[in-house]
């Protein structure tokens, strides 16, 4: 490992300490170094507060005056809710910049390095920039699409199940695999269920743990079946939004809304239009989304090519029965050549079980039913 390497390592694990905390923002790390010695370290903690640049250089102080910052991502170069961090380095009097990977963002990206080097700052970029790039995958989809990076996460027995054939699911998967189960929805900024899980389950659909962050609640429900005495709408643990089709109770509406549940009506006559949901989430500053819904809704989120990461909890079980439910459903596909091959994969053990990690990679047609 490298001195740039192992700087900038520092910097990635003290950004990647604060996920869930930043949305929409991007997780930044920033560590300041003078003289073979760390001067200043900075974590972006907030949206709104000082970027992770910035708490950095105020540590360092005045030993930051022909030092070396770096910085897991771009410094900003436009003013928002703060100024522009690149203007602050220059200011601080950094001789060097060591970058891990510019701004995901076509509109800014290079904007950042142009104005350290226009100062005679040296910069590098490209140091663990992979790394980086994972980190920040919520936020690389959401600035250039303005859609929420989409999850898909189910607790499983090894043959694919999520119930017996009587629909009992308690518990399949073991107390740590829940535990970072309740972790994710910390780190996500809404949950999604179909109102048949809703159903089912009554779920509150929160992270217990300590200091966690309780996700919006997002429920796809096409004519608002939902009882107005669930959890869901009001337990005032989160807010809580519907979106239903055009097919409505407008009476349960009204009851709903008086309840401060958000109620979006979508395009399709008589169930939720699902990339609908997903855009009007973007547009509502929802960065980050993840499913824990039934077969259905699963297989018809992966149908429409939405999913961005598939995580998957094994517990070593076999449950058989050729009625028992499986984590996904729907018509499926008709040729093997267009099944949805997951990449960049990853498997960890939690307890008993085994936490599987994957991105799909989609075809053109991969969910055609073309039988050539």
């Amino acid at each position: 490992m490298t001195s740039h390497e192992f700087y900038m390592e520092l910097a990635l694990k003290n950004a990647q300490a604060m996920k869930g905390q930043t949305d929409p923002n991007p997780l930044v790390g920033s560590v300041i170094v003078n003289e073979k010695r760390i001067v200043g370290v900075g974590t972006h903690l907030k949206a709104g507060e000082p970027h992770a640049e910035i708490h950095a250089l105020r540590m360092a102080g005045d030993l930051a005056r022909g030092g070396t910052i770096y910085v897991t991502l771009e410094p900003c170069s436009h003013h928002g809710r703060t100024g522009p961090c690149a203007e602050a380095i220059v200011q601080a009097g950094i001789k060097k910049a060591v970058i891990a990977t510019l701004d995901p963002n076509p509109k800014v990206s290079g904007n950042g390095v142009k104005i350290l080097q226009d100062a005679g700052i040296e910069v590098i970029t490209g140091v663990l920039e992979e790394e980086s790039r994972k980190m920040n995958e919520v936020f690389n989809k959401y600035i250039v699409e303005q859609k929420p990076f989409i999850t898909l996460k189910s607790g499983i027995t090894l043959d694919g199940k999520v119930a017996s054939h009587t629909f009992n699911s308690k518990w399949i998967t073991s107390e740590d695999s829940r535990h970072d189960v309740h972790q994710m929805r910390h780190e996500n900024m809404a949950i999604l269920v179909g109102i048949n899980t809703a159903l089912k389950d009554n779920p509150a659909l929160t992270a217990r743990i300590p200091n966690g962050k309780n996700p919006l609640r997002v429920v796809l429900d096409s004519s608002l079946k939902i009882p107005l005495d669930f959890q869901l709408i009001t337990d005032n643990q989160a807010e809580t939004w519907i979106f239903t089709s055009q097919n409505y109770d407008t009476e349960k509406r009204k009851k709903l809304e008086k309840l401060d549940v958000r109620v979006f009506e979508t395009s399709s006559a008589e169930s939720v239009n699902i990339p609908d949901a997903v855009e009007r989430l973007g547009r509502e500053g929802i960065s980050s989304l993840m499913i824990e819904g039934g077969g259905n809704i699963n297989a018809s989120f992966l149908e429409n090519q939405l999913i961005d990461k598939v995580v998957l909890y094994f517990a070593p079980k076999l449950i058989g029965g050729k009625d028992a439910p499986t984590f996904l459903e729907g018509t499926g596909i008709e040729l093997m050549k267009n099944a949805v091959e997951l990449t960049d994969t990853n498997i960890e053990k939690i307890g008993k079980d085994f936490k599987f990690t994957g991105y799909p990679m989609y075809l053109n047609d991969n969910y055609s039913r073309d039988k050539k």
